[in-house]
């Protein structure tokens, strides 16, 4: 990265991995502030299995969304049934940071979701293709499988690199290949970097992880889970994205008698671990990635000493 352009952390990793308690702790140390880069974070009303931390003061809701003391960006910015693409997590990312940045303070962006680090750590150009209702209502009857195979016919490129497990993904690919004529792959083009970046990934064995992941869940069903998904449900369709969270997906299938309690968090529990593996493959690709032991604190603020220095 070119050392003159304005320095940018990130913290990223699996879920369950410790990002957001990091992050808190780097922003107190370097005076900076928080950028969420969490995709389900950004939605209001959905906290609990979003693993949101919580507000230091609940009853500003319209104010900063602040946590431990620390400002953090890009939390509970939009509703459940608001559309919110890659191109407005850029776009309303690259604010955030430039805000930081103008108050003299360090930007810190937290998160594990792929592709929302990647677009500003590579400044990527977002396929400007609107969302076409009437392609995606021609969908509607196909499966998962359907639209894999036609993916794999239509834009073999993307069919490469999207998750072709994640419906919404693989109709998106569908979408901008179909109404466009070229590959999703080939319009998510690389621009000149805006930040000199410093990625600093969280790692901890696969035992452990996996231990958090299961412990974390039981915790949020302590802290009403059930209820935060009852409440959702009554106002939002399960066919949204937002209400396809992991989490949310699981303890719907209970809600509307599909399966046990048990049997959903069972499967609440693995799709949880799948995802944190599936993270973890996604971030190992990135060689630039500095790799830490998560509980490595003094390492952690060499790195990054040395990076603003």
């Amino acid at each position: 990265m070119p050392n003159n352009l304005p320095k940018v952390i990130f913290i990223v990793g699996p879920t369950a991995s410790g990002k957001t308690e990091l992050g808190t702790f780097l922003a107190k140390e370097f005076d900076g502030e928080i950028v969420n880069a969490d995709s389900r974070q950004v939605y209001k009303e959905m906290s609990i299995a979003t693993a949101k931390p919580n507000r230091d003061d609940l009853s500003s809701k319209d104010k900063d969304f602040i946590f431990n003391g620390v400002v953090h960006h890009l939390m509970d910015i939009v509703r459940p049934n608001q559309p919110f693409t890659l191109a407005d997590y850029k776009e309303r990312a690259n604010e955030a940071i430039n805000a930081i940045i103008s108050k003299k303070k360090l930007p810190i962006v937290v998160g594990g979701t792929g592709l929302y680090i990647w677009t500003l750590v590579d400044n990527l150009d977002i396929p400007k293709v609107a969302p076409n209702r009437k392609l995606r209502k021609s969908f509607d009857n196909k499966t998962l499988v359907d639209l894999v195979k036609l993916l794999k016919n239509v834009d073999p490129q993307a069919a490469q690199k999207v998750d072709l497990k994640n419906k919404r993904r693989v109709l998106r690919a569908l979408e901008v290949a179909i109404s466009s004529g070229e590959s999703f792959i080939t319009q998510a083009t690389k621009s000149f970097p805006l930040y000199n970046c410093l990625q600093i990934g969280l790692s901890l064995p696969r035992e452990e992880l996996y231990d958090r992941v299961n412990a974390r869940i039981d915790k949020q069903m302590q802290q009403g889970l059930l209820e935060e998904t009852k409440n959702l449900s009554a106002k939002y369709a399960w066919d949204l994205p937002s209400m396809s969270s992991i989490g949310y997906k699981q303890i719907g299938s209970f809600l509307r008698g599909e399966v046990s309690l048990e049997t959903a968090l069972e499967i609440f529990k693995r799709d949880t671990r799948r995802y944190a593996k599936k993270q973890l493959s996604w971030f190992k690709r990135d060689k630039r990635i500095i790799w830490v032991p998560k509980n490595n604190l003094r390492l952690v603020k060499k790195i990054i000493g040395k990076f603003l220095n």
